[in-house]
């Protein structure tokens, strides 16, 4: 018999006439499998199954059957320590390697094959990713924790600062208490936790970015720091090194720092040396530098004697502090005081978040 591809076409070439016997092969790709077809066999089926089909077929159902073995080895070696593995770890690598170099083709592959190896790639991932975050978040569940506590509004947890300083103007021991963790009940841990969050959140990371942008010397910002009064005054101008930065500098501004100094969490104040000032004279850059740095600072210990004020000119006799505090914290945000306080605060935060920098 003939033998001939069983992929050629044949045709007829169009530039000859209708009567042409001239023949033009045309052909395709080579296959890897020829088979005999005889004249007498034009009867058969054209799709004959080449002999070597059920051999891929079963190579591949092997292939997915140790890839399988290999994603529960792999969540296995997840297990045990990186020491303890490091040769069965490389030894799995190396066979998944070879794996992923035999021949497969989606297009044969039955539809369960095809989505065995989708879900075994996904799995790889997902386990990974897993993984990953819980290896980062595990030192931080305790922050975690509280922040999912601290998701309220901004106006929240000041309110709930404005009622620990109104507790404290009444009994001084109240924050004292708070920090050192003797009280332990919700309402207080609540206030703790707002505490924090105005001093963590709001105040002291744009004391940071506004020290950070500048050229302050340390002993000018620990001036700034103690004292929790300030005037900053226009002068004559005078070419001279900013007492600030110690650039050269047409000094303008004279800085005068006055008051007590305090505890940053008690709010206690110190009476030693109260009548202390400090007159510093200042560029322009600097000394705006200064108001914005010193309302922020000092915004807490400000609100807290702006409390104590009010509950000490409260002339209520005989009433518990439970009640005494409710009342006034609820006058207080009747009269919208509290709503105000909490937008001068925002104002303070607004401008160290605007504040340029010095070109």
């Amino acid at each position: 018999g003939k033998r001939k591809r069983s992929n050629t076409s044949v045709l007829y070439d169009s530039d000859e006439s209708e009567d042409s016997d001239i023949l033009v092969r045309k052909v395709f790709a080579k296959r890897h499998c020829i088979m005999d077809d005889d004249e007498s066999s034009k009867e058969e089926q054209p799709d004959q199954t080449c002999p070597t089909e059920n051999v891929s077929t079963n190579r591949k159902q092997k292939t997915f059957a140790r890839l399988k073995e290999l994603a529960r080895q792999r969540a296995a070696r997840r297990s045990c320590s990186t020491e303890n593995c490091e040769d069965s770890n490389d030894e799995a690598e190396i066979e998944e390697e070879q794996l992923c170099r035999l021949p497969f083709t989606p297009a044969e592959s039955s539809e369960t094959d095809s989505d065995s190896m989708k879900d075994f790639i996904v799995e790889e991932d997902d386990d990974d990713n897993t993984e990953h975050v819980r290896s980062e978040n595990q030192p931080q569940q305790k922050e975690l924790k509280t922040s999912n506590i601290s998701c309220c509004d901004h106006y929240v947890h000041f309110k709930r600062i404005v009622k620990a300083f109104l507790i404290n103007a009444i009994d001084d021991t109240f924050l004292m208490s708070l920090y050192d963790g003797t009280r332990q009940k919700k309402y207080a841990q609540d206030m703790l936790l707002s505490l924090h969050y105005l001093d963590d959140r709001f105040i002291q990371p744009r004391l940071e970015n506004l020290i950070s942008r500048s050229r302050w010397k340390d002993r000018y910002k620990e001036r700034v720091d103690c004292y929790p009064d300030v005037r900053i005054i226009m002068k004559n101008a005078e070419n001279m090194s900013c007492h600030a930065c110690g650039l050269n500098r047409y000094c303008k501004f004279k800085v005068l720092l006055y008051g007590k100094l305090y505890n940053s969490r008690t709010l206690e104040a110190d009476d030693f040396m109260s009548d202390d000032k400090q007159v510093l004279k200042v560029g322009t850059v600097c000394a705006d530098r200064t108001r914005v740095y010193h309302n922020l600072k000092h915004f807490k210990y400000k609100l807290y004697m702006d409390c104590s004020s009010i509950a000490e000119l409260d002339d209520v006799e005989d009433e518990p502090v439970k009640d005494t505090v409710e009342r006034l914290l609820s006058q207080l945000e009747d009269s919208g005081w509290i709503q105000k306080r909490y937008d001068d605060l925002e104002d303070y935060m607004n401008d160290a978040d605007n504040f340029q920098e010095e070109k």
